[in-house]
């Protein structure tokens, strides 16, 4: 058990850091939308899964995912889009899950702020469309209520 918590903290680090790395994120998409699934603690709760690399992504095109092709996502618009409104709906990011569907789940506006830390001690700026700053983007996500 506690390999497996190793194996998934190291992926999600992975995630964080290639995500800030390369600025895009990428996830699997079809004709009718984007992969989801449930989450594995909660059958309620949503998680839409993201890789850090396109092969990572391709890897889980199989099964029911089968029609789905990997599309990259670029960082901006994952944190201010996706990560934001996946917040105010109460679905979890799947961190470079596995094939097997083996990975982190995590809070959106939780998966943001590492990868804008993350960013932020790496002195890289970024581009956004409704924030004038890496730190202007944590300040407000720091001071949104603790629900979201």
């Amino acid at each position: 058990m506690l390999q497996d918590i190793a194996i998934i903290e190291l992926k999600y680090n992975t995630f964080i850091e290639r995500a800030a790395a390369t600025k895009s994120v990428w996830g699997l998409k079809s004709k009718t939308g984007w992969a989801n699934s449930n989450s594995n603690d909660d059958e309620e709760i949503s998680v839409i899964p993201f890789w850090s690399d396109r092969a990572y992504a391709k890897a889980c095109a199989r099964d029911d995912w089968n029609r789905y092709l990997p599309v990259e996502i670029l960082l901006a618009e994952f944190l201010e889009s996706w990560c934001v409104e996946m917040a105010e709906e109460n679905v979890l990011v799947g961190a470079n899950w596995d094939a097997r569907m083996f990975g982190k789940e995590s809070p959106a506006l939780e998966v943001a702020l590492d990868i804008l830390n993350l960013l932020k001690a790496s002195n890289t700026a970024i581009v956004f469309k409704n924030y004038s700053s890496v730190d202007d983007f944590i300040a407000n996500i720091n001071e949104l209520p603790d629900d979201l």
